[in-house]
């Protein structure tokens, strides 16, 4: 079959020991019954799930923090698929950057205006430290979003925001960026992977998260779509 995109896996994998926000991961993987556990030719490995909705690379419904808003069951699959924009400001991140509305206007005068109905992903270079969760999570001190980025953002008709960190917000600044994207019912989707093998512009991305009822936030698959 000849398919017309080539797929980029933006997601990280689920284990035990990766970053969360609160430091303990919550996940377990649990073997319920093995193969030596079955009797006859039909031999099966049957395993448990335990977590959180909320780690790795995942998906913030409106609901996650506005009560009787749209949950992770109510977006359609149809609008969780997307033209995609990386916005890399990794060569200039420390720990306390915030992306501005100065990042957005100078990547308008490189590479055009934002497609409306895009999906902007913030590319800080923090996923380096995916395998350091100590220093990943940093006592929640990472690059996020300033509330003028997001803002305009929204003004230009942007329907996502991911980031490469545990948010787009930072606790010491309040959460701005979570209440100006899923109080206009947007998506926001946190602890994104691999950027780097994805293109400024010209991509898309599917956003497919586990279809949890009344969920505000799930796991996701995060694939770009490379044509």
């Amino acid at each position: 079959m000849n398919f017309p995109y080539t797929l980029i896996d933006l997601t990280h994998a689920l284990r035990p020991d990766i970053p969360t926000w609160s430091g303990g991961c919550g996940f377990n993987h649990d073997v319920h019954i093995d193969y030596a556990d079955c009797e006859g030719e039909d031999a099966f490995r049957v395993m448990t799930l335990e977590m959180h909705a909320g780690i790795g690379t995942h998906m913030d419904a409106p609901s996650h923090c506005f009560a009787r808003r749209k949950s992770i069951h109510d977006f359609d699959v149809n609008d969780l698929v997307m033209p995609c924009i990386v916005m890399d400001v990794s060569d200039q991140c420390h720990e306390r950057y915030s992306l501005s509305v100065q990042n957005i206007l100078d990547f308008d005068r490189i590479h055009g205006a934002i497609l409306h109905g895009a999906c902007v992903f913030v590319k800080t270079g923090w996923s380096q430290f995916w395998h350091d969760p100590l220093k990943y999570r940093n006592n929640h001190v990472f690059p996020s979003v300033s509330a003028d980025a997001a803002s305009l953002l929204l003004d230009r008709g942007v329907n996502a925001l991911g980031i490469d960190t545990l948010s787009p917000d930072r606790p010491e600044d309040g959460f701005p960026v979570h209440r100006l994207f899923l109080g206009a019912d947007k998506i926001l989707i946190e602890n994104v992977g691999n950027l780097g093998n994805m293109p400024t512009t010209g991509a898309s991305v599917m956003i497919l998260p586990m279809k949890i009822k009344d969920g505000t936030e799930a796991p996701v698959r995060l694939v770009g779509l490379l044509s």
